[in-house]
């Protein structure tokens, strides 16, 4: 590593490197995740945190999404204070604090202290890790590498559920602890690793630091070239941006309220409520709770059949992985959603019309008896959600927001679009299970009616945004159609170097008969 450039030369020629590693921070949240759903039925984990109701578990859970809506909110002045890169890794300090927490307590307080803490670390994570990928990534793969935020989101899912399956056959409360205290390692491997990545040239233009910028921006994507075409293509049109941006104010919150950004926030802000609204991170906390209402009986048989889950969702991303700059964003999200409400509405309709009031482990449940075709049916069915969530929604869920934005409010914008993410989440995790308790098989229909409204916003406000540089994406949106997203074309915004040179001088130009006018005026 060249201790003067803060970074390692040859790991920012690795474009699959710098685009995929800290995509850990998304698997972190995926850990988080199943480090409550595999304890929902271990009798050790009743018996340290005495017996937690609905009520009490639903807090208990939706503690993580408080911390991540306070860490995201903590981005917006962080992410463009100190940079891309040092938030990334002091979020990686905070979460072996509450991971260390977490797996030592005693009592609920401290559980839910340590899940708090573990929350923080994630919402600056999953603020920051998008903006870093889509500022250091080539524009034909920004789509395909902020991608595996969600995909590495569905690893951690899977690899903590699995060790906690495995943990299960453990006496005692080691059957819990483990898996928690294992979550340490992953955040010492990104929090090391990230030492050798560079920061965002974007956000060091933005600084006055060209030169740096420059050459991160030919380690990147030129082999150490500062003359590579591509190069210099994303760097006349960094400074082109960041030219005409500063000429627009300072920077502040009121930023995202004015004209041409307004809309594109709620865009974000809708994208992340509508992921949370699909009911996918439900499926993911309380699977177990899913799949007991089903009628599926046994610790074992419950266990087995929510680890399938994990691994369609794992496998499905992948196909989004490899094509969402190809397939683009507009087509992925609205037939996801369509199916994800088809699919729920099934699984609704089979527990209201084949299920009754009944009691499962001493609690009040909705659930279906003596049909062990439609247990399979809902089961199936929910599989078929999920796998539906893996290959649209959920990868372009962080993709969309992260690449919509100007520079000058990227950050912040990221962050409040994340926040609104945490928002939702926190509810859902909280109201979920006294829902499930209260009306039971309506609540699948609830979430089902969202992902068809989903589906309306998507066709009509949303335009297409893949294969552009970030600069490019400001010509979509200067199209006007707000509320006819299909009209905006996929070649729209796309330039060459000597287009961008020659809007480079225009612009420098009118600045200069600007300052000159303003100099006359002074005299």
């Amino acid at each position: 590593m060249s201790l003067g450039k803060g970074y390692s030369a040859r790991v920012a020629s690795n474009a699959y490197l710098v685009g995929t590693f800290a995509c850990i921070g998304g698997g972190l949240f995926g850990l988080d995740i199943a480090s409550m759903s595999g304890v929902l039925n271990n009798q050790a984990y009743f018996e340290v945190f005495d017996h937690p109701g609905s009520n009490a578990q639903g807090a208990i859970v939706a503690a993580m999404p408080a911390g991540s809506l306070i860490g995201a909110l903590t981005v917006t002045k962080l992410a463009d204070a100190i940079g891309r890169k040092k938030t990334i890794l002091l979020a990686g300090l905070v979460w072996v604090v509450g991971s260390i927490l977490q797996s030592a307590a005693q009592e609920r307080g401290m559980l839910v202290a340590g899940r708090i803490i573990n929350g923080f670390s994630v919402g600056l994570y999953s603020a920051t890790v998008p903006v870093y990928q889509s500022e250091v990534t080539h524009p034909a793969l920004r789509g395909r590498f902020v991608s595996f935020q969600q995909w590495a989101i569905t690893w951690g899912i899977m690899l903590q559920y699995f060790v906690q399956f495995g943990c299960s056959y453990i006496a005692g409360e080691a059957s819990f602890r483990i898996p928690w205290g294992l979550q340490l390692v992953p955040a010492l491997v990104l929090t090391l690793g990230m030492l050798y990545f560079p920061e965002s040239p974007r956000w060091l233009i933005d600084r006055g630091e060209d030169d740096q910028a420059l050459q991160i921006l030919a380690d990147l994507h030129g082999g150490g070239n500062t003359n590579d075409e591509l190069v210099l293509l994303e760097w006349e049109e960094i400074k082109q941006q960041v030219t005409f941006e500063r000429t627009e104010g300072a920077k502040s919150y009121l930023d995202l309220l004015k004209p041409g950004i307004r809309r594109r926030v709620f865009l974000g802000a809708s994208m992340q409520m509508w992921s949370q609204l699909s009911g996918m991170n439900v499926m993911m906390y309380y699977i177990i709770y899913v799949f007991e209402g089903a009628g599926l009986t046994g610790t074992r048989g419950n266990l087995i059949a929510d680890s399938v889950q994990y691994v369609l969702n794992v496998l499905f991303t992948i196909p989004a992985i490899i094509y969402i700059d190809r397939w683009g964003r507009r087509p992925l999200i609205i037939i996801g959603t369509f199916l994800m409400g088809f699919f729920l509405s099934l699984v609704g309709g089979l527990q209201g019309g084949f299920g009754e009031w009944g009691n499962v482990d001493g609690s009040r449940v909705w659930v279906i008896n003596g049909h062990e075709g439609v247990t399979k049916g809902v089961i199936v069915c929910s599989y078929l959600f999920v796998c539906s969530f893996a290959i649209t929604l959920g990868p372009v869920s962080w993709t969309y927001p992260a690449e919509i934005f100007p520079m000058r409010v990227r950050g912040k914008a990221v962050a409040v679009s994340t926040a609104v993410n945490w928002l939702f989440n926190f509810a859902l995790a909280w109201a979920v299970p006294p829902a499930l308790a209260a009306i039971g098989w309506k609540t699948y229909l609830i979430f089902a009616a969202f992902n068809f409204a989903a589906c309306i916003q998507f066709f009509f406000m949303f335009p297409e945004t893949a294969q552009r540089t970030l600069e490019e994406v400001e010509e979509i949106f200067a199209q006007g159609h707000m509320f006819q997203a299909w009209k905006i074309g996929r070649d729209v915004g796309k330039k060459n170097l000597a287009q961008v040179q020659n809007e480079n001088a225009e612009l420098n130009e009118k600045l200069g008969e600007k300052e000159g006018s303003i100099e006359k005026d002074s005299a």
